[in-house]
């Protein structure tokens, strides 16, 4: 064997055994550990922790120590939280990629939660925006606790009044995510054709609402069970998986925002019009390793030989995006279904319903419930 080729196998081997060390040390999951002690200065308070990678038995009800605040931060008292698919992916540590920000072996912050809403109990002397005693929401780590701290020009903005706390706290990471894959990805304008498949989770019913606001003429894709709630929601047609396949039909469509994505790309370009988009927001059975990479890669790979669009996307929650989904909801024209409520106790129990994939919209926590 030439010398050059000899060099090559050995850069190639290190490089496999570089990966494969790598990936052992991603996929072990540590122990979950004792509880660390709070400094003596610390304000204790109560919330969900996970202090390993696991299913819903690795929560624990708890304590922490009060966020601190900050010249530029708000302190929240925390009245309703929001479940997420994003909660169950930081609570297993999967996809594995995720752990090298989120904590190799274990969860380096083991407060779960990101959407909100609640009063503000104190600013930071630099603050301007808000005040004591303002009802806010948006998206802070550790929601799932009775206090989180938020930057002020961060995810955070004011509840309208009339608007409920458990529905503005329904809102951050679903609701921005159906507006961004609307207007930013899909680029709706008034009366192209929509089509929202996985129309009766948490992205997918506001996608529909927002989607009608917008001027669009609406297809949901749901099951039989939630075929009248998601016709309620105001879809133009609503079409029942189980019954009938839309890539099968003979209708084209200008934007499909698809929070399932159980189906080919194949069979999707055949129901886009020839200058169609097609937004993927989540996709079932991503698996632990390389599906986090298929969607953005397999949607740029399709992108440079048809003359579709396919994109897919994480939403970034924006003060003005947060604004812009309170004054719809004041204004009636956006709702949260609220499938399930629950205490702050019974977030494995909420959890455990999470992962079935059968939420109807949205799960809620109360904080302050016993």
């Amino acid at each position: 064997m030439k010398r050059r080729y000899k060099w090559l196998a050995g850069v190639v081997g290190i490089a496999a055994v570089a990966v494969a060390g790598l990936a052992v040390v991603l996929a072990r999951n540590a122990p979950c550990g004792d509880e660390p002690a709070m400094s003596a200065d610390a304000v204790p308070m109560r919330a969900a922790l996970a202090r390993c990678y696991g299913g819903p038995e690795v929560i624990r009800i708890g304590t922490a120590a009060r966020p601190s605040l900050a010249p530029d931060r708000v302190l929240v008292r925390v009245q309703a939280a929001a479940l997420n698919p994003l909660d169950k992916h930081y609570l297993r540590g999967t996809p594995y990629l995720l752990r090298l920000s989120a904590g190799i072996g274990r969860p380096q912050d083991a407060r779960m939660g990101v959407d909100f809403a609640g009063t503000v109990e104190s600013v930071g002397s630099a603050v301007t925006r808000f005040k004591p005693g303002d009802v806010v929401f948006g998206g802070a780590d550790g929601a799932f606790g009775e206090y989180v701290s938020v930057r002020e020009g961060g995810s955070v903005a004011r509840v309208p009044a009339g608007v409920a706390p458990d529905q503005a706290a329904a809102l951050p990471i679903a609701a921005v995510t159906a507006l961004q894959a609307l207007r930013d990805h899909g680029r709706l304008n008034a009366g192209q054709r929509v089509l929202v498949n996985g129309a009766s989770g948490g992205v997918g019913h506001y996608a529909v609402q927002l989607a009608k606001a917008m001027g669009a003429n609406v297809t949901a894709v749901c099951s039989t069970r939630n075929v009248e709630m998601v016709r309620a929601l105001g879809a133009d047609v609503v079409i029942d998986y189980t019954r009938e396949d839309f890539t099968a039909g003979a209708q084209r469509y200008d934007l499909i925002v698809d929070s399932i994505g159980n189906h080919s790309r194949g069979a999707l370009r055949r129901v886009l019009t020839d200058d169609g988009t097609h937004v993927q927001v989540g996709r079932a059975g991503m698996g632990n390793w390389v599906g986090p990479l298929l969607g953005p890669l397999g949607a740029l790979l399709w992108s440079q030989f048809t003359s579709q669009r396919w994109e897919s996307m994480l939403a970034d929650i924006e003060a003005a995006d947060l604004d812009y989904l309170a004054q719809q909801v004041a204004a009636g024209k956006l709702s949260a279904v609220i499938d399930r409520r629950y205490a702050l106790a019974e977030l494995p129990e909420a959890m455990r319903y999470l992962e079935t994939g059968r939420v109807r919209g949205k799960l809620l926590v109360d904080i302050a419930a016993p």
